[in-house]
């Protein structure tokens, strides 16, 4: 990168940090809740969930994550313990433990909360076989503890950001009977357009299924080079199949944002300043105006 392109870079970056902090977020009229998914591993899920969740609890607002993925590694990165011994999603799902016992709240924002995961939660499958409403175990937890948070007198949550594993199992589609909206991080690459195309089916059979109400809202390019003619034509292909749940905010490749969860901290509180931290605080902001988002009813 040239001495030019670094300069625009770092002004391009301090002018979206000022528009950020001086503009402020809203809070939404009811809590949103949000699956963030995509079948195809390695596409930033996870990083887009703890990052947008951090920067939105930046703001003020009530954030709840929930690491629906075995692998724990948004729990990681938001520095929350998910040992075999520590209480987590699993004993939501087949034990019935309240959301309000598991729900542990983090080191980075006294309105960061996160429910952690863990390995046993690949075993959720199995052991919700043969189970009465397997498909609701999460929606209906999720309803007990907004309703007892309600109760309590405590405010109440603006977001719920569900990290989904990088699978249409059972887990993916408790998240989808429970959200409400779906964001979808997808890579700038010719097989992420084919997997996006199933995913939107599979979250339109869902919602004829289970949940009417639910919608893929959103779409974020993560790891996106700008100086490679094909991230250019897939995000122009995107653009024209989902115009409108296609978010302006593209999350730039970012060694910063690979390098923050092995600190345990999402990028937007491990380095404020990086590129990658202000294009999420960007993302955030784009995510809170849209409100409860648009349906996506581009695809055919």
């Amino acid at each position: 990168m040239s001495d030019s392109s670094i300069f625009d870079q770092l002004r391009a970056d301090h002018a979206a940090l000022n528009q950020v902090t001086t503009a402020g977020l809203d809070r939404p009229e009811q809590t949103r809740v949000i699956a963030v998914a995509n079948q195809k591993g390695g596409v930033g899920k996870t990083s887009t969930t703890v990052n947008v969740a951090a920067a939105l609890a930046e703001a003020g607002l009530n954030v709840l994550v929930i690491d629906a993925d075995s692998q724990g590694n948004a729990s990681t990165a938001l520095g929350v313990p998910h040992s075999e011994e520590d209480v987590t999603l699993y004993d939501v799902m087949v034990e019935g433990r309240p959301i309000a016992d598991v729900a542990v709240q983090t080191r980075f924002a006294p309105t960061l909360w996160c429910v952690p995961s863990s390995i046993d939660v690949a075993a959720v499958e199995i052991e919700l076989i043969n189970s009465p409403q397997r498909e609701s175990r999460l929606r209906l937890a999720l309803r007990e503890y907004l309703i007892g948070r309600s109760e309590a007198g405590l405010e109440r949550l603006d977001y719920i950001l569900i990290d989904c594993p990088p699978s249409l199992g059972i887990m993916t589609i408790n998240a989808f009977v429970a959200a409400g909206e779906v964001l979808i991080p997808m890579q700038a690459e010719y097989y992420a357009l084919e997997g996006l195309a199933l995913l939107t089916r599979s979250v339109d059979r869902i919602a004829q299924i289970h949940n009417p109400a639910l919608r893929v809202s959103m779409i974020v390019l993560t790891m996106f080079d700008k100086r490679t003619t094909l991230a250019r034509d897939v995000e122009d292909e995107v653009r024209t199949y989902f115009p409108q749940a296609t978010l302006q905010t593209k999350i730039p490749r970012s060694v910063r944002i690979a390098e923050a969860p092995s600190f345990g901290a999402p990028v937007v509180y491990w380095d404020p300043r990086s590129t990658g931290a202000v294009a999420y605080k960007v993302l955030a902001q784009e995510i809170a105006q849209r409100g409860s988002g648009s349906p996506a009813q581009e695809e055919n």
